[in-house]
């Protein structure tokens, strides 16, 4: 069976950057499971997967506009240390959780430390990057009739995520 858009499938995927430094792999854990074109993943995995079938392998090169996106340097930020609730050391290439405005959590990276500033960047980690995929379809089901996707959000184990705080425009 071929996969198509509403097909729900198990992926074993290993992402790595253009250098082949893996940033991200299923292997030795459970395949990642979601329903194809839901919007779960970013784009490029996702679509990449449409014609492929049980078994299948494929390695994909996903550009940053099919993946994470350009990084945006309105997401630099200078804030205050004393912003920065909790006792800690701030280190150059930290990552922090922060709270948006509307509730929602981001991960923002210290890219630099002054005496009394931290420059944050709020981008995807993996903005702005080529990003490659070795994906292995493990099963392929056709969603039935009365079947409704989830509504649960994507948890940070999903690779490819598409970040709630990035959407197109």
């Amino acid at each position: 069976m071929e996969i198509k858009n509403g097909s729900k499938v198990k992926v074993h995927y290993t992402g790595s950057f253009e250098d082949g430094k893996v940033f991200d792999t299923s292997e030795g854990k459970e395949p990642l499971e979601f329903e194809v074109g839901s919007g779960k993943l970013i784009k490029g995995f996702d679509s990449a997967l449409i014609g492929m079938k049980k078994g299948e392998e494929k390695e994909i090169t996903l550009k940053p506009e099919e993946a994470y996106g350009e990084k945006h340097d309105n997401l630099m930020q200078e804030v205050p240390k004393e912003a920065l609730k909790g006792e800690f050391d701030p280190k150059e290439g930290m990552q922090l959780m922060l709270k948006a405005p509307d509730g929602h959590q981001m991960v923002a990276t210290i890219i630099k430390v002054g005496d009394e500033k931290l420059t944050i960047d709020m981008n995807h980690p993996l903005a702005g990057k080529t990003l490659k995929f070795k994906l292995n379809v493990v099963s392929v089901e056709e969603k039935s009739e009365n079947e409704s996707a989830p509504e649960e959000e994507p948890t940070s184990e999903d690779p490819g995520k598409e970040p709630s705080e990035e959407k197109e425009e």
